[in-house]
């Protein structure tokens, strides 16, 4: 993994000890403060749908780039190939556009904790920007929430002459214990306008 996709690290955090569902679940039962951490995971109602047989613990289902008053750009990433193929299919921004990036994910099996979206962007081969989002920690999704949804803080892409032209994007979707969830390659063109 390159440099540009390590997660920024914040002084003096350490990552807390792993627990189940079920000790979640039993944890600190007359603990009001603990009980509303708990519901803001989501650990509650519904019947858990993730596949047991499936050793992943987070699932990427979509991204997409959300401008108001124009269709969203959507990247399905659960279809095959769709991820090979990103940087080889650039999309257009018109300049100066306000956007807003969303994922859609699935948490499967065991609870996810501090899940981050980390973006390296290129120009002919130097970087000019690194993102890092914070999207959040989550609980295996259920018949009652079957997936998540984050919109990331609203971006501007840059405008003028020089800011015009092919961009080329890493991203990786990283936890707090360093896992990497889905890493791929994409590109964009800043353009005048829409094409």
């Amino acid at each position: 993994m390159a440099d540009d996709l390590q997660a920024e690290q914040t002084p003096g955090f350490k990552v807390g000890e792993k627990k189940t569902i079920d000790e979640y679940h039993k944890l600190d039962a007359n603990d009001e403060a603990m009980q509303r951490y708990k519901q803001s995971l989501g650990l509650g109602g519904g019947t858990p749908i993730g596949d047991p047989n499936d050793p992943r613990t987070c699932i990427i289902k979509s991204l997409a780039l959300e401008v108001k008053g124009r269709p969203d750009i959507t990247i399905d990433l659960t279809q095959p190939g769709s991820v090979d193929s990103l940087s080889k299919h650039p999309f257009t921004i018109k300049e100066g556009t306000t956007y807003q990036m969303k994922v859609v994910f699935t948490v499967n099996n065991e609870v996810l904790s501090g899940l981050k979206y980390i973006q390296s962007i290129k120009r002919k081969g130097i970087r000019v920007g690194k993102d890092q989002e914070m999207i959040g920690s989550f609980a295996p999704n259920t018949t009652d929430n079957p997936e998540y949804v984050k919109r990331f803080s609203e971006e501007e892409a840059p405008s003028g002459m020089l800011a015009r032209g092919h961009y080329e994007a890493s991203v990786r979707f990283a936890d707090d214990d360093n896992r990497t969830h889905l890493e791929f390659n994409w590109s964009f063109d800043i353009a005048k306008d829409w094409k």
